[in-house]
């Protein structure tokens, strides 16, 4: 895959944050012609770099009043097991992430509820009952002071 230089950087770096701004403000940004800064980004598109864009949520506005990160310890650590956790979460719409991390554990979620006896159901009657599953810790986000996810 061809690689990118400065100037793409640049560009992802704005269109990261704001994934809506127009070409023209975009190549004024970055110090390129309007021309030359489409064919970069279609460039990084073609070549799967950019893989898309995304609307960025507000939770409160979506409902969403409770998030946390829940790290998952598997009973069954066969490749059959992972998958099986994975199709299960991949499912569940209340994860937002699903991470396979190294460590003490195998997976780090994201998680979304409507509140904390939202949450408690999903923790209980999904992800409790999940043959797989071995340990759960939950990390009740505070406040997200950065938090650059698009």
């Amino acid at each position: 895959m061809p690689s990118h230089d400065k100037i793409d950087d640049r560009i992802l770096r704005h269109l990261t944050h704001d994934g809506r701004i127009t070409n023209q403000a975009l190549s004024d940004a970055v110090g390129l012609s309007p021309s030359a800064t489409l064919r970069r980004v279609q460039a990084m598109e073609a070549m799967g770099l950019i893989k898309g864009y995304r609307a960025v949520i507000d939770p409160e506005k979506a409902g969403i009043g409770f998030t946390a990160y829940i790290a998952v310890g598997l009973n069954d650590h066969t490749k059959a097991g992972q998958e099986s956790f994975e199709q299960a979460v991949a499912t569940a719409p209340e994860v937002r992430e699903c991470h396979n991390i190294t460590g003490n554990v195998e997976y780090l979620l994201r998680v979304e509820a409507r509140d904390l006896i939202a949450y408690k159901h999903f923790h209980t009657e999904v992800l409790g009952v999940l043959p797989q599953v071995a340990r759960l810790t939950t990390y009740v986000v505070m406040g997200s002071p950065k938090d650059e996810r698009g």
